[in-house]
């Protein structure tokens, strides 16, 4: 059997947005694993984010930030961050505007001062988007349950930061005002999306999986990437056989070869299966 290079979104594809990790999901990555193939994680998550329940499935390589970070098989592949000078002036631009951001690290993530009261109904509205019925028991703290406060936020470690938009406008602004980077939003689509972010430009999941082959001497075409979201198309057009998840957004099931269950209705296993990986 020829190795597969298997390509995991997290939130959303691995977990719910809930956090809840199916057991099916795991037993299906240890399944793979046994038959030769190898497993990967493909996220926005910062490595502080990627929690010991995660960790501890035991995957052949991570990449992290949507593709400012790769580790296979424990060694540091790269790790393209903004400069200290960087955030400080994107910090102290969110600060000037009042608008409650958190910084995204590898060390940690680090929260403004009020993020935590003022995160607390933008986080709650998340969750419900993604379809939680019970978004009043979201909090900041169990959506991000290591974050930091009252940390230094002039860090020289960070891969994105994220920041609640009070309008949509400020999204625009901030586009404005950092046109040499990466602008987005997310958490709702256009005008009723919830957050940006700010992060290095010219890097996406695609980018770093075409590094990340290149770097392992593997040929696309023994590739699968699953994902849930509009931010995962970009690893269908590098991988070989792009899957979407059932709960996820109408344009990544649009451009997937192949769409599977939700995260809690045993998705990643039932494709594991239906593609004899397991």
């Amino acid at each position: 059997m020829t190795s597969k290079y298997i390509f995991l979104d997290v939130d959303g594809t691995l977990v719910s947005y809930e956090n809840i990790l199916p057991d099916s999901a795991v037993e299906a990555i240890h399944q793979a694993q046994a038959n030769g193939h190898k497993v990967f994680t493909v996220t926005g998550r910062s490595k502080a984010e990627m929690y010991k329940e995660i960790l501890d499935i035991g995957f052949d390589g991570y990449v992290g930030g949507n593709g400012n970070y790769i580790e296979v098989d424990g060694e540091i592949i790269y790790h393209k961050h903004l400069t200290g000078e960087e955030t400080r002036r994107i910090v102290d631009w969110l600060l000037k505007l009042n608008l409650e951001f958190y910084l995204e690290a590898n060390s940690g993530l680090y929260g403004s001062s009020g993020f935590r009261e003022r995160g607390r109904q933008t986080v709650q509205d998340y969750v419900a988007y993604k379809g939680n019925h019970n978004p009043n028991d979201v909090s900041v703290e169990s959506t991000f349950p290591e974050m930091l406060f009252d940390q230094d936020l002039y860090r020289d470690d960070i891969n994105k930061i994220s920041f609640i938009l009070e309008s949509y406008q400020d999204y625009l602004d901030a586009r404005e005002e950092f046109p040499d980077y990466q602008v987005g939003t997310w958490g709702g689509h256009g005008e009723h999306a919830l957050f940006g972010d700010v992060a290095l430009a010219n890097i996406t999941k695609e980018t770093a999986i075409k590094d990340l082959l290149a770097y392992e001497n593997i040929d696309a075409k023994d590739t699968f990437a699953f994902g849930d979201a509009k931010i995962d198309i970009p690893m269908f057009n590098i991988c070989e056989t792009g899957v979407a998840m059932g709960n996820g957004g109408d344009e990544i099931k649009a451009a997937a070869d192949y769409i599977t269950d939700a995260v809690e209705d045993d998705g990643l296993y039932n494709a594991f299966k239906h593609f004899n990986l397991i």
